[in-house]
């Protein structure tokens, strides 16, 4: 099971301070945050996509190929990836390029994100959302999968004998996860190519999660992909942590109260108790998170949002070092424990490319017979 971090990017006043960092700030920030992860034995950073103020990640694989030359063993991965309003060609090459920056450390996350108006700046109609992102990946599986690429769609001009270029590292695609909170359609998305699916169930009641993900199983199944325990679920998740609960509460309070997305909103015990924020001790962590296998099943990949709401850099940091000593380690041996036989581990470059080496020795194999 892969454990990590992500984040969205905002740039927040602290409302202990009143002080809000620049961009310049937040995104350094964001850079040492992601090798702190690596620091601390994590296995995955994530960064969001946002085109919007107060958010800076406009630019995904850019951030990303930086950390790649800083970093050795992270994965390095997107919260969301905007497949609604970025052209696939496009993504085809920036995530190829990064794949081969980072040795296949490299997987993304499909989303239509939350944020109308990007719609119209990338000249494109939210009413089309869920075709846009049903055609736009279609197109981008092909163009990681065939060389020469003939193709006419409704979103965009056609394509004749395109090759994407570089072609994805040892011909073998990244990984792709489709993230969705709400929309069943791209659970089903998921589910037809018998990809992962990731539930960022950071504002929603556990009931709301495991409908989705029953779903998300029970369609993989129907295409042939496996049986439902074997289809591949990452879920989200917001903590904060002191060595005393009393004190976390204290202290992450003003953060959460003046949250831009959660503010001026449900109370921080309301809002704890009907998703899955855990603010307390590093064992209330443990416990509630391992509580999630109880209603997602046994899954592939857990990130946390810990680098939001006006945190402070030096705060996201001693985060960090709880997460990895204290928490991370206990959740890898207690998910162990629990995980059955047959139930597979989140797909990595090097499991996806013995994979394809299998294929490839078998049909060599039957070729041969065959003459």
């Amino acid at each position: 099971m892969q454990f990590g971090i992500f984040s969205v990017g905002d740039v927040t006043q602290d409302p202990t301070t009143g002080r809000t960092p620049t961009e310049h700030e937040r995104i350094k920030a964001i850079v040492a945050i992601a090798q702190k992860a690596e620091e601390v034995g994590l296995d995955v950073f994530a960064t969001g996509e946002h085109h919007n103020p107060p958010f800076v990640p406009s630019s995904p694989t850019t951030m990303l190929g930086y950390v790649a030359a800083r970093t050795e063993n992270l994965i390095l991965s997107t919260s969301t990836t905007l497949i609604t309003t970025n052209d696939p060609v496009k993504i085809a090459e920036d995530f190829a390029m990064l794949q081969h920056l980072a040795d296949g450390r490299t997987d993304l996350i499909m989303g239509r994100g939350n944020t109308g108006p990007v719609y119209p700046w990338f000249g494109q109609d939210i009413r089309q959302g869920i075709p846009l992102a049903v055609e736009n990946y279609a197109l981008l599986r092909r163009l990681w999968r065939e060389e020469s690429v003939n193709w006419e769609g409704k979103f965009r001009t056609p394509l004749q004998g395109f090759t994407s270029t570089p072609r994805p590292l040892d011909d073998v695609p990244p990984f792709v996860w489709h993230g969705s909170i709400r929309s069943p359609e791209i659970a089903e998305q998921a589910a037809y190519y018998g990809d992962g699916f990731f539930h960022n169930n950071i504002f929603w009641p556990a009931d709301h999660t495991k409908k989705m993900i029953e779903l998300y199983r029970t369609r993989f199944a129907h295409h042939g992909h496996g049986t439902p325990e074997q289809a591949i679920v990452g879920l989200g998740g917001q903590v904060f942590m002191r060595k005393n609960s009393q004190d976390a509460v204290r202290e992450f309070r003003p953060y959460f109260d003046n949250a831009p997305v959660y503010g001026h909103g449900p109370s921080l015990e309301d809002f704890s108790r009907e998703t899955p924020l855990t603010v307390g001790s590093p064992q209330q962590v443990i416990e509630r998170t391992l509580s999630f296998r109880d209603y997602a099943g046994d899954y592939q990949r857990q990130l946390f949002l810990m680098d939001h709401a006006g945190l402070p850099l030096k705060t996201v940091l001693e985060q960090l070092d709880i997460l990895g000593e204290e928490v991370v380690p206990v959740l890898r041996e207690e998910f162990a424990k629990l995980r059955p036989a047959g139930v597979p581990d989140a797909p990595t470059h090097q499991s996806l490319l013995a994979a394809k080496n299998s294929q490839d020795s078998e049909n060599s194999q039957e070729g041969v017979t065959v003459r």
